[in-house]
Order: structure tokens, then C-alpha cells, then sequence
């Protein structure tokens, strides 16, 4: 049995394929990952985790997804079976997900979200 990884999100363009994992439902096919990293889980989402999901014949991008700042890095596997990596990090970027066919702006995936600023930091470090 492969290295089962669970995704934050996962999807397809096409017929889902599923195998019984420890009595969930694990997708077994999909071509777009997308991990919200966390300083705790940062490390493994960027480096043996996406190994692991390497080893899925569909997979073909990967998206993760920074919290305290608008950060999103994505990994596109191209036709030669490499990887090439880009970086947004402003909100009016645009990301092409060719694995799904269509856009996402990073102001659509932060929207609602509050960053904190240099002085909303200093602020929180003087009243503690």
C-alpha cells in the first residue's frame, strides 16, 4: 500500500477514483493539491510531502499557500515530467491553474483575510 498524504484540498478534471483508507474515502487521482502551510507543517508540505504526492501518475500541481502573508508558491509539473516553480506574492496577481482550466487571484484567496504590519506587531509587542 503507497504512503497515503491527506490534502487541505484536492481536485480533478475527470473521473474521481477512490480507495477505502482507514474508513475514509481517499482520492487517489488528483491533479491539483493544495496545502495551507503552517509553521509547524511548512517544512514536510514543501519537501517530503510533495515528494510523496510525486508518486500520484495525475498529480501535476501543486499550490501552497502562506498564512501570515499573501503568498501562494506554485509548483507545474510540465510535459517533460519537471517541475517549474513560480511565486505571487500581490494581491492583483493571478494564478492560471492549468490543471483545472481557469484563474484564481490571490485577493479571491485572501479575501477577508487581516495581515498584520510592522506596526500592528510593535503595537501587540508593547501592550504584552
Amino acid at each position: 500500500m503507497p504512503p497515503y498524504r491527506y490534502a487541505d484540498v484536492s481536485a480533478l478534471c475527470g473521473e474521481p477514483q477512490f480507495e477505502k483508507i482507514g474508513g475514509l474515502d481517499a482520492l487517489t487521482n488528483p491533479s491539483l493539491i493544495i496545502e495551507v502551510l503552517s509553521p509547524s507543517t511548512e517544512a514536510f508540505d514543501r519537501g517530503d510531502k510533495f515528494s510523496y504526492y510525486q508518486s500520484i501518475p495525475d498529480f501535476n500541481e501543486y499550490l501552497l499557500v502562506a498564512q501570515p502573508r499573501p503568498h501562494i508558491t506554485q509548483l507545474l509539473k510540465n510535459t517533460d515530467g519537471d517541475w517549474i516553480h513560480r511565486d505571487f506574492d500581490n494581491l492583483d496577481d493571478v494564478l492560471k491553474r492549468t490543471s483545472l482550466g481557469c484563474e484564481l487571484s490571490l485577493r479571491e484567496v485572501y479575501q477577508n483575510v487581516t495581515f498584520e504590519t510592522p506596526e500592528t506587531q510593535e503595537a501587540a509587542t508593547l501592550i504584552s
